[in-house]
């Protein structure tokens, strides 16, 4: 993947930051046609653009239909980033909301994720249930928020930002210009 070729070719490092895509989402989720009525052009022309970009990375894409409340699975992100090892949990996220379709607001669905991480389960069940990570990601947020993002991914590097699934030129294009040193 582009993050990853990133980090290989460029003395780099990566840090998730976490930001408030629909925070107001339900338990249970949203239905996409219902999130974007009125809009199901927009709706249709994006399920396309992500599909074609997950193609282009080799990724695999689910017909996504719904929307979850992505808060908890980022407070567990931030916690696994703390834990050797604990980056895998990301890729697994992407693919259990993207490609599986799964409920990432359902504390069951995420301890198991970080098991299959090979993150200890009663851990994750622990940061769940205490919201041991709330503040990490409320200062994301707030982070997010100054710096003016509205759509995920975004990178930021030097104060400079681009959005969205961008190709590999452009993030070496933006980290060459914050003054990043090839490998």
């Amino acid at each position: 993947m582009r993050v990853e070729k990133l980090v290989k070719t460029w003395n780099v490092a990566i840090r998730w930051v976490h930001f408030p895509l629909h925070p107001e989402t339900p338990p249970g989720g949203t239905d996409l046609a219902e999130l974007f009525q009125g809009r199901e052009a927009m709706l249709a022309t994006m399920r396309q653009r992500l599909q074609a970009l997950a193609a282009a990375e080799g990724l695999p894409y689910g017909d996504r239909t719904r929307t979850y409340n992505s808060r908890l699975a980022q407070e567990l992100g931030k916690w696994a980033d703390t834990q050797p090892g604990g980056a895998a949990l990301h890729d697994l996220l992407f693919r259990a909301f993207f490609v599986e379709l799964e409920d990432i607001s359902d504390p069951d669905t995420l301890i198991r994720l970080a098991g299959q991480a090979g993150l200890p389960q009663d851990e994750a069940r622990q940061v769940l249930e205490a919201r041991t990570f709330r503040a990490a990601v409320d200062q994301d947020w707030t982070r997010s928020r100054a710096l003016g993002i509205t759509g995920v991914p975004t990178f930021v590097a030097a104060g400079r930002a681009v959005v969205g699934a961008q190709p590999y030129e452009i993030l070496e294009q933006l980290v060459e210009a914050a003054g990043a040193v090839r490998r």
